[in-house]
């Protein structure tokens, strides 16, 4: 037996000896990914509902029982068309009562008229005794009174009269009320009533229908996210889809983006109006959209990956390629950005924070300038702010800021962060009708990265000036030039190869270690691959 174990151990010894002296060299995994040329879309998504551009709600202005109906769900309506009708007996029994008290206010006009006569005629004969002195003088007074209180109770009764015939108007129109006539052209989407049901309209005028004007324009009341609000447009072109038709897209275009935040559950949207046509009338109001927004497209362009430009080698990274690791600068900024869009300009409006002198002197981005990199929230109230500014006010910042950078270059100290700049002008001010016909126009997307090529098994990173970006690929707007060691590098063009990712020893064993039980038992030595 003990044999047998000594047998075993030896057994166990050779084979570790094995596979420990057999062990095979680590060779690094090198995925790639190639440049394409093709179109880029920066887009937002947002859901909403559709509507009709124009919706009335038809009410009925007067109690009572609805005795026809004469229009239902889908009637095509025209103006002055009866579409229903409330029961009118209690109306034409209100016409006949007023009828009467306007009747008989005229006969108190007419008997009241012949009592003024009389005391008229009653005074004169007083004033005649009264001057022949065959009355006394308080007779005389008596009779001006009667001929005063009669002319006042004959104005009264006219009052009467007026205010029964306005009684009877009233009726009359109460009365052609309870015929219900469509006020536009247009369908019939909604019907809330039927024959038979009491309808109350003491506090406001119930809902009996609701027409939409024309069914061939809807719109999309989308909800978009306040991180995206600030890029909406109006005539940025929309695509969206509905779930009756999953397998269509249909056409619009951005026409209003509404002021009034909505808030629910601590999320803060904007409703955006998305106009739509629909001349086959395949949309039908209520449906849901799910809408993509087109902010900015760039057609037939050069596209890097994005996980090429997100590839990021490390010292473990150049040892499994045995080569050692270059010295590399910080990324420059290509010659084809414009410091005003790329976000320069929000320094100079804040005094040079982080980049240099506030009128112009601020090095943009990592590696850009000594001022080291911009705080992305002051870039994004910097954009907010550009874009809500005039052309004119644009114009204006862009002189002083083209101002300062000649006072910097002179040796002026630039002006003081917090000197006092010129008096906006007030929205109401600018001429324009609407808010949104004062949203500047999207600043043009500018920035760089570095991009890293293989060549004879050797990396070499190319800085690269990028543009719009869909979140998959990105715009090359300029082809590269060698950053690493001089070696001459091609421009990049449609089918170049770029590394996106290259595996490492401590990558493999961390993962190996991961996927491996602590339970199970390990052979052989640790950099073994398996």
């Amino acid at each position: 037996m003990k044999y047998l174990l000594l047998g075993l151990t030896l057994a166990a010894a050779g084979a570790w000896w094995y596979y420990a002296s057999e062990a095979p060299e680590f060779v690094p995994e090198i995925r790639s990914v190639e440049v394409t040329r093709g179109d880029i879309v920066e887009s937002v998504a947002a859901t909403g509902a559709l509507e009709a551009v124009t919706t009335v709600q038809i009410g009925s202005q007067v109690s009572g029982i609805i005795q026809a109906l004469h229009a239902d769900f889908n009637s095509i309506v025209r103006d002055g068309d009866v579409i229903a009708r409330l029961d009118p007996s209690l109306f034409e029994t209100q016409i006949e009562q007023a009828r009467a008290n306007l009747l008989r206010a005229e006969a108190d006009v007419e008997r009241l008229v012949v009592a003024v006569d009389d005391a008229r005629t009653q005074h004169e004969r007083s004033v005649e005794l009264a001057a022949q002195e065959l009355i006394s003088q308080t007779e005389l007074e008596t009779a001006e009174v009667n001929v005063r209180s009669a002319t006042a109770q004959l104005r009264s009764a006219e009052a009467q009269v007026i205010q029964a015939r306005a009684s009877l108007n009233q009726n009359e129109v109460n009365l052609e009320h309870t015929v219900i006539r469509a006020p536009i052209d247009g369908i019939v989407i909604s019907r809330l009533v039927d024959v038979g049901q009491t309808v109350a309209a003491s506090l406001q005028a119930p809902e009996l229908f609701v027409i939409a004007a024309d069914l061939t324009e809807m719109r999309v009341i989308a909800n978009v996210d306040e991180s995206d609000v600030g890029r909406i447009r109006p005539e940025q072109r929309v695509s969206f889809v509905v779930d009756a038709y999953p397998d269509e897209t249909f056409a619009g275009t951005v026409s209003q983006i509404r002021l009034e935040p909505i808030v629910q559950q601590n999320v803060v949207t904007y409703a955006t109006v998305i106009d739509a046509p629909n001349l086959d009338l395949k949309l039908k109001p209520g449906m849901t959209a799910t809408a993509t927004i087109e902010i900015a497209r760039r057609d037939d362009v050069v596209r890097v990956p994005n996980a090429a430009l997100r590839f990021r080698p490390t010292a473990e990274t150049f040892m499994a390629l045995n080569q050692p690791a270059p010295e590399l600068p910080a990324v420059t900024s290509p010659e084809a950005i414009d410091p005003a869009v790329a976000g320069g300009e929000q320094f100079a409006a804040a005094g040079g924070a982080r980049g240099g002198p506030g009128e112009g002197g601020f090095a943009f981005g990592v590696g850009f300038g000594a001022g080291g990199p911009p705080d992305p929230e002051d870039m994004r109230r910097f954009r907010e702010r550009m874009q809500q500014m005039s052309p004119e006010e644009r114009e204006r910042f862009r002189e002083r800021r083209r101002a300062g950078r000649g006072r910097a270059a002179a040796g002026a100290p630039a002006r003081p962060a917090n000197a006092a700049s010129e008096p906006s002008v007030p929205a109401v001010a600018r001429g324009a009708t609407t808010i949104d016909a004062l949203f500047g126009p999207l600043p043009e997307p500018r920035s760089s990265g570095r991009v890293w090529l293989l060549d004879e098994g050797r990396l070499h990173a190319v800085d690269v000036g990028l543009g719009l970006t869909d979140g998959t690929s990105t715009e090359l707007v300029r082809p590269g030039s060698d950053a690493s060691d001089g070696h001459a590098v091609p421009a990049l063009a449609a089918g170049t190869t770029l590394v996106s990712f290259i595996s490492t020893p401590e990558a493999g064993a961390a993962a190996r270690s991961t996927a491996t039980s602590p339970l199970m038992p390990r052979f052989g030595p640790p950099g073994r691959r398996r």
